[in-house]
């Protein structure tokens, strides 16, 4: 089998994540307008420049920080999508969760390069919780691969104790 769910989804999500950044930010003028509630205090739309990684940690404001994080960012690209190609060739599920997390990782990393920071503007709270972290949707693609990953590894894949050849 190729890896055409691998490319497919790595696009798919790297489409995603910017198309909704642009959307949001630029086209409902977010960068501007700071916050727009959506369905509150489910969803709301607030302005966030992360420096750092998910939820603000490590941030810093040197470039020496932002190049760090980009080659750590593409090291982990590298190696999931080594990892799948090598471990799972034949698994359309795992090469779509790591499609998922990579194109996610991508999205951050275009951000990085574009702008020095990732554009963050989803912001969801619930049930009395007033959540102050903000992320995109490149942060989810990135969680749902890595559980995706996680759940489905080893599954279809005949596992046993003794050598077979013998």
């Amino acid at each position: 089998m190729t890896q055409r769910f691998l490319i497919g989804a790595t696009l798919l999500a790297f489409a995603t994540d910017q198309v909704s950044k642009y959307a949001v930010v630029h086209g409902m003028e977010l960068s501007r307008r700071l916050a727009i509630d959506v369905l509150p205090p489910v969803l709301n739309f607030r302005y966030g420049e992360n420096t750092g990684i998910n939820f603000g940690l490590f941030e810093g404001e040197s470039e020496l920080a932002r190049w760090l994080l980009i080659v750590f960012s593409v090291a982990v690209i590298a190696a999931v999508w080594l990892w799948v190609r090598r471990y799972h060739p034949r698994s359309a599920i795992m090469q779509i969760f790591a499609g998922l997390l990579i194109g996610g990782a991508l999205g951050n990393v275009f951000d990085r390069l574009v702008y020095g920071y990732v554009l963050d503007f989803l912001n969801m709270s619930c049930c009395g919780f007033d959540n102050p972290f903000v992320f995109n949707l490149a942060d989810v693609l990135i969680f749902v691969g890595a559980v995706g990953l996680v759940v489905f590894e080893g599954r279809g894949q005949q596992k046993s104790l003794r050598d077979p050849r013998r």
